[in-house]
């Protein structure tokens, strides 16, 4: 038995962090639930209405965006209800890695709708590019650089604040202000995300997540499909 313990805990580094109650498992698996089915609603909503409002380019960034929702809420839903073992470890690096994909997967859609082409090619160059690189490192490096890796999922969540006038000029209002909501919510979750030691931490992280990524569902019907009726 201690053979098999050691051997566990070699292979799952940070073992302490998955040491979460029956009830905190519990909850944190509804969060995920919940926030899963709510963006499989939303997001087939908005596919399905959008189709009749879209050019062919904003379309499929908003369908590479509920994929990439989907893909990260499922991801993370197996990472922290799986028992502790080398998987789990296996299924942080896939839920960390997701965080960079959903950032850029929102991004695009948004930078879409540009006027100056030149302009939204390199904010998207810029941030997939980025998001690659934090990819890469979290499945390369699992569990290195993690506190620069949150104030680099915050940097890259705000980066857009660098072509604030053009966003500005090219969204409707109530978008960008949900798309704002979205990320101010996002970043105060953070300081749930980044507190292990918080009965329910987990859980309330996560609702924050799904909450911010309603908003930004949201931002993007109201960009896609209200703004242009």
């Amino acid at each position: 038995m201690t053979e098999h313990f050691r051997k566990t805990e070699t292979s799952a580094p940070f073992i302490g962090r998955f040491a979460l109650s029956r009830a905190e498992l519990i909850a944190d698996g509804v969060v995920h639930v919940v926030g899963i089915v709510l963006a499989i609603a939303a997001g087939s909503a908005l596919l399905s209405i959008s189709a009749f409002h879209t050019a062919a380019g904003e379309y499929i960034a908003a369908v590479f965006f509920v994929v990439a929702l989907l893909t990260s809420l499922s991801v993370s839903l197996a990472y922290n209800l799986w028992p502790v073992s080398p998987a789990k470890w296996m299924l942080r690096r896939f839920d960390h890695a997701g965080i960079y994909l959903l950032i850029a997967a929102t991004y695009t859609p948004f930078l879409a709708q540009l006027p100056d082409r030149a302009t939204a090619g390199l904010m998207a160059g810029v941030v997939w590019a980025a998001a690659l690189a934090g990819m890469t490192i979290k499945l390369i490096l699992p569990g290195r650089f993690d506190r620069l890796a949150l104030v680099f999922y915050l940097a890259l969540g705000w980066s857009g604040i660098v072509i604030a006038r053009p966003l500005v000029a090219a969204l409707p209002s109530a978008t960008l202000w949900l798309l704002i909501a979205g990320g101010i919510v996002y970043s105060c979750g953070v300081m749930f995300y980044a507190r292990h030691q918080l009965r329910f931490q987990s859980a309330v992280w996560h609702c924050f997540v799904i909450t911010g990524a309603g908003l930004h569902v949201a931002a993007m019907i109201d960009l896609l499909v209200v703004a242009r009726l």
